[in-house]
């Protein structure tokens, strides 16, 4: 797919459960290039898991829209493999059924090597029933479903959750390899920062408030930040994300607006993790875009 094609295009998109409820996503808008490897982070209750039930198809938004694969959800279901959050599997069914029932429903769109790979690992038996399994063991079959069907977008709700950290490599390492491959588009959320800087080029950054608040490719994200100690609290040019006093003096993490003082500051560059802590700590610094992560007529105003 070109990347003209977005793999996810919001504009203005509202959702709330139930009428007099403040909402979950509050005008969210945001575009995300085709092929790209996405991390979704933001903090608990923001919206996360919505946002990805809403791309999947399986809700509907109150307002505004959202376009995937360049189609409403409804027409994009067959293009994409979606791993929920609550790992909707039957715990009646053996591990080798439950891989046979993900062929069965995507005829023509099954990896069954991919699949098996990915499901038994860590000793796990095809016998097995669901119902019997740990929940480590539970969360690799729903991978091996979301990574067996052949899919455009892959939508992955705390894909590694319950995992020990040996099979969360391998099985990142995995999904990795499957979206190199064939030029998959992945969106991921999970809460372990860490692993998502080594594993996304991408990033879109949920506020409380359900909005996005940075979304564009992680190496720009970065570029645009820094952090700064210096002896004096005041970091003028800069906007500041956040600041405060340390043992060096008072370190700051600011979007550089004119030149360092390179005399009595400090200057380096932040990790991913520090980045997104930070504007999680202070959700009201400005909100940024890079020209990517702007939907399609916003790209071309700006030109």
């Amino acid at each position: 797919m070109s990347e003209a094609t977005a793999a996810l295009e919001a504009r203005e998109l509202v959702m709330r459960y139930g009428r007099h409820r403040d909402p979950v996503l509050r005008d969210c808008t945001f575009r995300l290039p085709a092929g790209r490897i996405c991390a979704l982070v933001g903090p608990n209750g923001a919206g996360k898991s919505t946002l990805l039930a809403l791309a999947a198809g399986t809700l509907r938004p109150a307002q505004g829209t959202l376009r995937v694969l360049g189609v409403n959800p409804a027409e994009s279901r067959p293009r994409i493999g979606y791993g929920a959050q609550a790992r909707p599997l039957d715990p009646q069914l053996t591990v080798a059924a439950t891989l046979r029932l993900g062929a069965e429903l995507n005829p023509g769109h099954w990896a069954q090597e991919a699949a098996d790979s990915t499901a038994h690992g860590a000793d796990l038996v095809p016998k097995s029933r669901i119902r019997a399994l740990s929940g480590g063991q539970r969360t690799r079959v729903a991978l091996a479903l979301s990574l067996g069907k052949r899919a455009e977008l892959r939508l992955l709700d705390e894909p590694m959750a319950d995992l020990d950290p040996v099979a969360r490599h391998q099985l990142m390492g995995a999904l990795l390899a499957v979206a190199g491959e064939h030029g998959t588009s992945v969106v991921m959320s999970s809460h372990v920062l860490a692993e998502l800087e080594d594993a996304c080029d991408y990033l879109l950054l949920l506020g409380s408030g359900g909005q996005i608040r940075l979304a564009g490719e992680s190496e720009d994200v970065l570029t645009v930040h820094a952090r700064v100690t210096g002896n004096s609290p005041d970091f003028a040019p800069h906007t500041v994300v956040e600041s405060g006093a340390t043992g060096r003096g008072h370190t700051a993490l600011v979007r550089p607006q004119g030149p360092d003082d390179a005399a009595s500051w400090l200057v380096e560059r932040p990790s991913m993790e520090e980045l997104i802590l930070a504007h999680l700590r202070n959700p009201g610094a400005p909100a940024l875009f890079t020209r990517s992560a702007l939907p399609t007529s916003s790209q071309e105003a700006a030109a």
